[in-house]
């Protein structure tokens, strides 16, 4: 979502901070801006509505220079997309500040601020943060007690960055729910939402945490935590070049990245020999914690969440361990009943979802014997926090729409069942079944890559559709669900998934000829109630979409197209199926010509509530 690039320096640092924007821009936004001071200790602003390409423009017309500024892109939570409600917000000609977050009490705050005499010229939560530490200011603050007493009559999420024009040198900040990290140089440090936008300047970095606040300036920093007093946190550095990959002969993120799965899923199993060698995958403690485990409770949102219904199916029919998944959002607000020996597991593309880290941080003491965290981002706040971490190897993912996060974060959690099963009496060929599968996972995948043509053709037939309903039984069906969504979050054709069995009991009502209905058929044992069900919509004058194993017994007929699966394990069926269904989903976007990349109103890492 919305990011935070911020500088101390001892050079100009302009270009530094658009180019920490440019790396921030696949998280999704909708306008930018950057403030700075100058020379002269005059404040300086860009603010434009639009892509980073737009304050580039601006910065070329009219050049602001300086060694101490902050820059950010929003993704609008309180105010739509425009100028006026983009960041840096700025009071007095003194003071400009960028926040990630929601300010929760900010109606109250702009009643106050407003009856003391400031004026709001947005509409946004973030303006009164900054009147806020104006008004600290002008009563004698330095900006880090500014900041301090700022941040106490805050409720909600916010990571915060800040300058001074009579503090030119600093930039002060604070983070309680969203991600803040400091970039630490030579003559110059750094403060971002993301380390990824200070790669280019930097492999030091520090990771503050919940309630810290932190001062830089081009020679220091300092960290001080919730209770005010000056703390060490760790430096770590970061070894491997982490860079924003170009699409090289492809035209989209999103394709190139359907088209990497099959790296992405051999390097996540890393040709893994036996369950011991799974099992110190999800470190140091994992054997002792995983002895203990009765029960799993999954955690997640969106694509995660869906990776977590498979896990369900895999965990109980495989490893026979009862397991519950929640969606974040509604599991850190009810009051529940956990059984005895209850794992937590959190699922994050990117390790700071707020709901899922949320959910973890509302957990109470003693409530699970642990908590393990499958990410693809190492020292993310979710690593961080908790007990044990598996991370994917799914590379840098820039397409909004999860593809290859995705199905790592399935064999993860397929490697999960494995390393349970075997404490549950897993009989031996079902252990060598599963890892075989996972060994010829990547050509399966490969295989219904070479599909693409196929698929593209079919595709063809939802251009002119408005909705969709995707159809599935037993493990399938959460796949339907992830298909479902991929078609609405970069199509924005509604779509729908359900169990086929759940047909006649409402969604048939919806079957006409202008419904299409996608079904996932793999043969499996409950093949032929499918049939039966599929026999319903067509037998309605729907429009069917088959995909099918190419031994299902499946075959084109009227009003019927069927687009033959490779022949699979039934244990990796979920994750090849998926890969069909990103490909479906890809080429009807493409072909409605929307933005594939950055599907209107979303973001790649959902880090506000």
């Amino acid at each position: 979502m919305c990011g935070i690039v911020a500088a101390a320096a001892r050079r100009e640092v302009s270009e530094i901070l658009l180019e920490g924007l440019r790396r921030l821009e696949y998280r999704g936004y909708d306008s930018a801006g950057m403030a700075l001071i100058d020379g002269k200790q005059n404040l300086l602003l860009h603010k434009r509505q639009g892509k980073v390409k737009e304050l580039e423009r601006a910065q070329q017309k009219e050049p602001y220079l300086g060694s101490t500024g902050i820059s950010h892109t929003r993704w609008a939570t309180h105010g739509e997309p425009s100028r006026e409600n983009a960041h840096p917000h700025s009071s007095g000609q003194r003071v400009a500040l960028v926040h990630n977050g929601i300010i929760e009490n900010h109606a109250d705050l702009r009643k106050e601020l407003i009856a003391s005499g400031y004026a709001m010229d947005s509409a946004t939560d973030t303006e009164v943060v900054v009147h806020l530490l104006h008004r600290e200011l002008e009563s004698g603050a330095s900006l880090l007690q500014a900041m301090r007493q700022t941040v106490s009559r805050l409720d909600g999420a916010y990571a915060l960055a800040a300058i001074d024009v009579k503090s030119p040198e600093e930039v002060v900040g604070a983070r309680k729910g969203s991600p803040l990290v400091v970039g630490v140089g030579i003559g110059e440090n750094f403060l971002a939402s993301d380390q990824m936008a200070l790669r280019q300047v930097t492999d030091r970095f520090i990771y503050l945490e919940e309630g810290d606040l932190v001062r830089i300036t081009p020679s220091s920093v300092q960290v001080f935590d919730r209770a005010g007093e000056e703390v060490q946190r760790a430096t770590a550095r970061i070894a491997d070049a982490v860079e924003i990959p170009d699409m090289g002969d492809f035209d989209h993120y999103m394709i190139k990245e359907i088209f990497e799965q099959p790296e992405a899923l051999k390097a996540t199993f890393a040709d893994t020999q036996d369950c011991g060698e799974i099992e110190k995958r999800f470190g140091s403690g994992a054997t002792e914690v995983f002895d203990r485990v009765k029960n799993i409770q999954i955690v997640a949102c969106g694509t995660s969440f869906h990776a977590g219904l498979v896990a369900r199916y895999w965990l109980e029919e495989l490893a026979g361990i009862a397991c519950e998944v929640e969606v974040a959002s509604e599991f850190r607000y009810r009051k529940r009943v956990q059984h005895e020996g209850t794992l937590l597991v959190a699922i994050s593309q990117s390790g700071e979802t707020a709901d899922t880290l949320a959910a973890l941080r509302n957990a109470s003491d003693g409530e699970f014997i642990g908590s393990l965290v499958i990410a693809n981002v190492d020292n993310s706040s979710l690593v961080r926090e908790c007990d044990l971490v598996f991370l994917t190897q799914a590379g840098a993912e820039i397409g909004v729409a999860s593809t290859k996060a995705f199905t790592t974060q399935l064999v993860a959690l397929l490697m999960l069942t494995l390393a349970l099963g075997r404490r549950r009496e897993m009989p031996k060929e079902r252990q060598e079944g599963i890892v075989s599968g996972l060994k010829k996972l990547p050509d399966y995948v490969r295989e219904t890559l070479e599909l693409d043509a196929s698929i593209q053709v079919l595709s063809e037939a939802f251009i002119p559709k408005r909705h969709a309903l995707f159809l599935g039984r037993g493990i399938q069906y959460p796949i339907a669900m992830e298909g479902a969504l991929k078609l609405k979050e970069i199509s924005y054709i509604h779509a729908e998934a359900y169990p086929a069995g759940e047909l006649k009991h409402g969604p048939l009502a919806l079957v006409d000829n202008d419904m299409p209905v996608v079904a996932v058929a793999p043969n499996d044992e409950l093949l032929e109630k499918l049939k039966s069900n599929l026999e319903e919509v067509r037998s309605r004058g729907g429009e069917l979409f088959v995909f099918a194993d190419r031994e299902a017994g499946f075959a084109n007929e009227a009003r019927v197209q069927v687009l033959p699966m490779p022949h699979c394990p039934e244990v990796i069926k979920p994750i090849v199926y998926t890969v069909a269904l990103q490909l479906l989903s890809y080429h009807v976007a493409v072909q409605k010509g929307t933005d594939v990349d950055k599907p209107r109103n979303l973001a790649k890492s959902v880090t506000v509530e």
